[in-house]
């Protein structure tokens, strides 16, 4: 089967570095792809968010199955497109329909959607551009600090924003609404804050039936001790030991089950990853998010963990018979530490050599922001390079990224030395 794998991060990398081991795969095509994703197959130069010319690749290169990676092509209808026109209707497209995309491409949908269904999560209102009096009015009357806003639409991110008092969260509110995010932000969700330690579980559906991936925690602030603004991920463990049978019993009963009830009730198209940020407090699971693909750098921890072949897995969920396949899972723990430009999640240059990556050989080294040129190996984004280690123990992982990221170089490299600090 000839493959097209959408996207160009430490993520896609991963993807392609499994895809490329599973003897299904006759071709691995990437696109955009990085340095990284080259050693695993072809990268080509396309625009992921433009459905007609993905349509003329597919075609022209009778690829079978399209892997989605990032949010963007789902949420702008690439599963819709592909599965109306002539040509591709025929095409396992691994990602949810348009519909099923707004659970991420919409914060207040998702708040809707679990409301409705019983899903535990913090309480919320919505408010919109057109009336940003009303908005204000709500913080300073009846908010409670902190309080959380999050821009309603996608944000690479960075749309999260907790305010540690109301005159902070008035004028972030105000920035918001005025066009922070762009349209993103047209309309803000404020949320309850909830305390507690964050973790995230990754489920595979073909719409029928699901299977619970490897438990992942992942660590967005900038800085050590989580301080500073969030990013797109800093690093990484799988799996974090908080998360016991106990708490999983609860997660699966209380939010994947009716999840899944929910899309099929609805009569969501859902056939990729649901992939469902959570808090526990107290002990008790809360929903902060849905993604509705892989998380990045989660992914780049889960995938090692998964000895199951991943195209074997993705055929069974076009089939809609992934009830009858079992999960198979790596006992080791694993971690990645993500070495970031200086500067990130801000201005940073480009551009800038790397070397040192023939040091790392006890880790597995997914490129995310890399491009080669001149025969060098270059930094090309804000997040550079992923350092994922396996180990008895995840703080034996953990030793394993950490020494291997501190032997990688680039001018400007910067890098968490405490991921894990808090389990």
């Amino acid at each position: 089967m000839k493959i097209l794998l959408l996207g160009g991060g430490g993520r896609e990398h991963a993807f392609a570095w499994k895809i490329s081991q599973s003897p299904l795969c006759k071709k691995l095509y990437i696109a955009p792809g990085n340095a990284g994703t080259a050693t695993c197959g072809e990268n080509v130069a396309l625009d992921i968010e433009d459905n007609g010319a993905l349509h003329n690749f597919i075609v022209a290169h009778a690829i079978g199955m399209v892997v989605v990676g990032p949010e963007a092509p789902l949420v702008n209808g690439v599963w819709n497109y592909l599965h109306k026109m002539p040509g591709t209707s025929h095409v396992a497209v691994i990602g949810p329909s348009m519909q099923g995309a707004r659970l991420e491409g919409s914060k207040s949908y998702a708040k809707r959607f679990m409301a409705e269904f019983g899903i535990p999560a913090a309480s919320y209102r919505e408010f919109v551009a057109a009336k940003p009096d009303d908005a204000v009015n709500y913080i300073r009357k009846k908010a409670r600090v902190p309080i959380v806003l999050k821009a309603d639409g996608l944000a690479a991110g960075k749309g999260v924003v907790i305010c540690q008092d109301k005159e902070t969260a008035v004028a972030e509110l105000q920035d918001m609404l005025g066009g922070k995010f762009g349209e993103a932000s047209r309309k803000v969700v404020i949320e309850e804050f909830l305390s507690g330690i964050e973790f995230s579980v990754f489920v595979l559906t073909d719409g029928e039936s699901y299977k619970i991936l490897p438990v992942a925690k992942d660590y967005k602030r900038i800085g050590e001790r989580d301080t500073g603004p969030n990013t797109g991920g800093m690093g990484a463990v799988s799996p974090p030991p908080f998360v016991n049978e106990v708490m999983m019993k609860k997660v699966e009963e209380r939010i994947i089950r009716p999840t899944i009830r929910g899309l099929k009730k609805r009569g969501i198209e859902y056939q990729g990853f649901i992939f469902i940020g959570l808090i526990s407090v107290d002990g008790e699971p809360f929903v902060i998010e849905y993604n509705v693909r892989m998380g990045d750098p989660e992914t780049e921890v889960v995938l090692p963990r998964l000895k199951n072949d991943l195209v074997e897995l993705f055929i069974a969920v076009k089939e809609r018979r992934l009830a009858g396949v079992t999960i198979e899972t790596d006992e080791r723990a694993a971690a990645t530490i993500i070495l970031a430009s200086g500067g990130y999640p801000g201005g940073y240059p480009k551009g800038k050599t790397i070397t040192g990556l023939g040091t790392a050989g006890d880790s597995i080294v997914f490129h995310a922001g890399t491009k080669n040129s001149g025969g060098k190996l270059l930094t090309n984004g804000g997040r550079v390079l992923a350092v994922t280690s396996l180990g008895k123990t995840f703080r034996d992982a953990i030793a394993i990224s950490n020494k291997n990221a501190a032997a990688i170089e680039f001018e400007g490299k910067y890098f968490r030395g405490d991921i894990g600090f808090d389990l």
